[in-house]
C-alpha cells in the first residue's frame, strides 16, 4: 500500500535532537537547492507525530534548510507512526544513504541506531544491518570513535574532508587504538601529534596503547615512537594555500590547479636558466 504523502508547515516541524548527520553548504546541497528552486521538493520527508502536535524530522534536514532558507512554507512528508527507538533507527537507515558521510557522523549513528535495537532486545547482527555497508567488525571500530576526543577524530573526518597528500589525517584503526586510552593520555598524544606533525601507524598506536594500559605513556617515549620513520615515509612539503590563491586565476577549477603550478614551476625554471645561461655554475 502506497504511504500517503501530506503538506505540512515547515514550521510545525522539528529536528532530530542529536541529529548525527551535519548539513554542509557543499556541491551536493546546492545542486538540491537549485532543484528545490526550480522544481519544488520532489522527496517527501519522513516526519513522525509528536505529542504536542509538532512533527519532528526523521529524514530531510537539509530540505527543511532550504525550504526555510528560500521561504518555502509547506513541505511535502510522510508521517509515520513510530516509537522512539523504532525513529532512532528509520532516522539513521533514511540518512545513511547519503553520498559523503563523515567517520564522526557515522560513529554516532551507528552508536544511536546500536543502543535503540538494545533497547528493544535486538542485535544489530544479523537484525537491521540493510543499510548497513559496513562489515560487523567495521561498525563496531567506528562505534569506538565515539570515545575519541574531538581533536583527534577530526583527524579521522580529514580523510574524507582533505587531501591525505597535503593534509594531517589519521586512518580508521590507528584512532580505534587510541580511542582506548583515558581523555589525559589521548591529549597527550595529541599534543605529540601537533608537535611532530605526524600520526601514529596501527602499529605505533597499539605500542601507545599497551603503554597507557600499564601507566607508562609519557611524552619521551610518545617522541621516541613518533621520531621512528614510517614505511616510505617522505617529508610533506608545507604550502600557504591563501598565498597561493591569490596568485591563481579567478576562475580556475580546484582539480587544475596542481597541474597549473606544476607547469608554472616549470616555465619559471626554464626561464631563470635561459637568464643565468653559462654562469649559473658560477654563482653555486
Amino acid at each position: 500500500m502506497k504511504e500517503q504523502v501530506v503538506e505540512l508547515s515547515v514550521k510545525d516541524i522539528i529536528d532530530f535532537p542529536k541529529h548525527p548527520f551535519k548539513i554542509n553548504n557543499d556541491l551536493n546541497y546546492e545542486e538540491l537547492k537549485n532543484s528545490i528552486i526550480d522544481s519544488g521538493v520532489l522527496v517527501p520527508a519522513i516526519v513522525r507525530k509528536m505529542e504536542n502536535g509538532k512533527y519532528q524530522m526523521l529524514s530531510g534536514h537539509r530540505r527543511k534548510k532550504i525550504c526555510e532558507e528560500q521561504g518555502i512554507e509547506k513541505i511535502p512528508c510522510i508521517v509515520k507512526n513510530v516509537s522512539d527507538d523504532e525513529a532512532v533507527i528509520l532516522m539513521v537507515d533514511s540518512n545513511l544513504q547519503r553520498e559523503k558521510i563523515l567517520p564522526s557522523e557515522k560513529a554516532m549513528a551507528y552508536k544511536m541506531k546500536y543502543d535503540a535495537l538494545r533497547q528493544q532486545g535486538k542485535k544489530l547482527f544479523p537484525v537491521g544491518t540493510e543499510s548497513i555497508s559496513d562489515t560487523k567488525t567495521q561498525f563496531y571500530r567506528y562505534i569506538r570513535l565515539n570515545d575519541l576526543i574531538s581533536e583527534l577524530i577530526q583527524l579521522v573526518d580529514d580523510t574524507v574532508l582533505k587531501d591525505k597528500r597535503s593534509a594531517l589525517t589519521m586512518g580508521l584503526r590507528p584512532a580505534v587504538e587510541l580511542s582506548y586510552l583515558s581523555k589525559a593520555d589521548q591529549e597527550l598524544v595529541y599534543e605529540e601529534i601537533t608537535y611532530e606533525d605526524k600520526t601514529p601507524t596501527l602499529e605505533q598506536a597499539k605500542r601507545i596503547r599497551e603503554l597507557a594500559k600499564n601507566k607508562e605513556l609519557d611524552s619521551d617515549k610518545l617522541e621516541s615512537i613518533f621520531m621512528e620513520l614510517k614505511p616510505n615515509q617522505k617529508d610533506r612539503l608545507s604550502l600557504n594555500e591563501e598565498r597561493i590563491r591569490n596568485v591563481l586565476p579567478k576562475d580556475i577549477k580546484d582539480y587544475k590547479i596542481e597541474d597549473f603550478i606544476i607547469k608554472a614551476i616549470e616555465y619559471y625554471s626554464k626561464t631563470l636558466d635561459n637568464e643565468r645561461g653559462d654562469s649559473y655554475d658560477l654563482d653555486i
